[in-house]
């Protein structure tokens, strides 16, 4: 099962950020978030997709993961929760954007997986600069809360 941990007491949030980041249907999705709720593990998921320039340098994928987080209330609207997940954010990031173009594009899916203390947040998606260079992208970020 994709969310538990090695111990098998606690879910892995590694392992449900990076499967929320891979569901292909809404229903997978929302399966999976419900499950985890079960065992108090907080999700979320956001999408969304443009070049390099237009989404890393101008903080666009940072702000969609920090509003997805906060809307949802997988976490609380504070600094300390904030900040986490712009840094878990930016870890995940540095597996999506290393050795590309600044006009490659980008097609991104975002889980978020959260319980008391830390986050997790995994990045999924297509890049290419022309349609037959495409290739899938993966990038992981773990933080305390």
């Amino acid at each position: 099962m994709p969310g538990k941990s090695q111990d098998h007491e606690k879910p892995s949030l590694e392992r449900t950020a990076l499967a929320l980041a891979l569901t292909e249907t809404r229903e997978k999705e929302n399966e999976l978030k419900k499950l985890m709720l079960s065992q108090n593990v907080y999700c979320a998921v956001t999408e969304l997709g443009g070049t390099y320039s237009a989404l890393q340098p101008t903080g666009k994928l940072t702000h969609s993961v920090i509003s997805a987080a906060i809307n949802t209330g997988a976490i609380q609207k504070e600094p300390k929760a904030i900040h986490a997940v712009v840094h878990a954010t930016l870890e995940a990031s540095n597996g999506i954007f290393v050795h590309t173009n600044s006009n490659a594009s980008y097609a991104l899916k975002v889980g978020i997986a959260c319980d008391q203390d830390w986050i997790a947040i995994a990045i999924f998606g297509r890049s290419s600069i022309h349609a037959l260079s495409e290739h899938c992208r993966v990038g992981l970020g773990y933080m305390h809360l």
